[in-house]
């Protein structure tokens, strides 16, 4: 799916839903660092002098949730960038793409809630999205 913006340039909602994950991911490290201050205080988190110091529960798989959205965005982005090279654009691959950015939504927030099967469930869809878009780019 194309649409044109004022300046001309060609953006698709594969490439949209690229940023916006992108973006997902880099605020992603707030709410453990947050915690991780309030559990010890700022000056020994900003100095570094707390990294013996357990995370809370939580802040600890807020940080796991982190890694594992980093470590999954590189095929992600690998994925879209082809699709968008090769002119492979369609309602199924922006659907899919959609659907990652939600299923990486849902996994943070179930990782850090410990919701059981949850994360798994979210990371079952937001890999079943990528196979999707690399199916329409192989088939094309």
């Amino acid at each position: 799916m194309k649409y044109e913006n004022i300046g001309g340039n060609i953006m698709t909602t594969e490439l949209e839903m690229l940023a916006w994950t992108s973006g997902l991911t880099v605020i992603m490290w707030l709410p453990y660092i947050l915690g991780h201050i309030k559990n010890v205080g700022l000056m020994p988190v900003l100095t570094y002098k707390d990294d013996a110091e357990p995370m809370p529960d939580w802040a600890t798989r807020a940080k796991k949730a982190h890694y594992n959205a980093i470590e999954n965005l590189a095929p992600f982005t690998a994925l879209i960038i082809v699709a968008h090279l090769a002119s492979i654009s369609n309602t199924a691959t922006a659907t899919a793409a959609i659907a990652y950015f939600w299923f990486r939504c849902a996994h943070y927030i179930l990782y850090i809630l410990n919701v059981p099967f949850g994360r798994t469930l979210a990371m079952g869809g937001g890999l079943a999205a990528q196979i999707c878009i690399f199916y329409h780019i192989v088939m094309a």
